[in-house]
């Protein structure tokens, strides 16, 4: 049972590995981005126990669309995406690793299916066979199509920083944060209203979001390119790789 909940995550992991065709990232910065991408479940839980306390005090009726909203965007999507993102930065905005715009791609996949794998196994422990195949099937694959449009946006940033532009920088980083936000939100809205009109919703999301997502994937990694400012590393590692032979 610990394996369902844990495959679905490694093989897209893989996958994305694979399809990272110009440079392969090194295995312990990619080990060391999933390993943080778990601990951020702790912050999401705390966080969101903290925040329902609050709101629940302040709200009469929880199951409210009112209540849905805010424990979906708020206290859901904007502290797991908000985790995911802040470890992100920290590890990899000056790393010399990060040197092409599909890196960034790579690293908030191991990231948030760091995220994702560690929930599971939670959800595996406490729910048991039915709470983790509906997390496998559903919930592994949101987190990671959530990770391609920040890695999307957080590579544009870079790409912004390297180039100087510091307005296009802030733009994509905040793009970073919202658009995975709001897809995370709707997810969650979506799957957690008893109400007919979401189910059909969800079903049209993911249909549009799967063939965006998996579009926007294969589109990055096929124009992969350079961050300004980065071509030394590169030019170090020939020369590098020279001296070896």
């Amino acid at each position: 049972m610990l394996a369902l909940a844990v495959i679905p995550g490694i093989l897209l992991l893989i996958i994305v590995w694979k399809f990272d065709s110009v440079e392969k990232e090194p295995p312990q910065l990619l080990f060391k981005l999933f390993a943080f991408g778990a601990l951020t479940v702790v912050s999401a839980i705390l966080l969101r126990i903290g925040g329902l306390r609050v709101f629940r005090s302040l709200f009469d009726n929880t199951s409210s669309l009112w209540f849905m909203l805010l424990d979906c965007f708020l206290l859901t999507a904007l502290v797991q995406e908000g985790g995911k993102l802040l470890v992100l930065k920290l590890i990899t905005w000056k790393n010399k690793e990060f040197n092409y715009t599909f890196d960034a791609v790579v690293y908030s996949v191991c990231v948030s299916l760091g995220f994702a794998i560690l929930l599971n196994i939670l959800y595996c422990i406490k729910f048991g066979m039915n709470g983790t195949l509906i997390r496998a099937l559903f919930s592994v694959p949101g987190h990671a199509m959530n990770a391609v449009f920040m890695g999307y946006f957080y590579g544009l940033a870079r790409y912004a920083k390297g180039a100087g532009d510091e307005k296009a920088e802030r733009t994509h980083m905040l793009e970073a944060l919202i658009v995975p936000l709001v897809m995370h939100g709707f997810f969650d809205l979506c799957t957690s209203a008893d109400r007919p009109v979401f189910y059909i919703l969800f079903v049209i999301y993911e249909i549009i979001i799967i063939a965006s997502a998996v579009k926007q994937f294969l589109k990055l990694s096929k124009n992969d390119t350079v961050i300004p400012g980065m071509e030394y590393t590169l030019s170090d590692a020939w020369d590098n790789e020279e001296v070896a032979k």
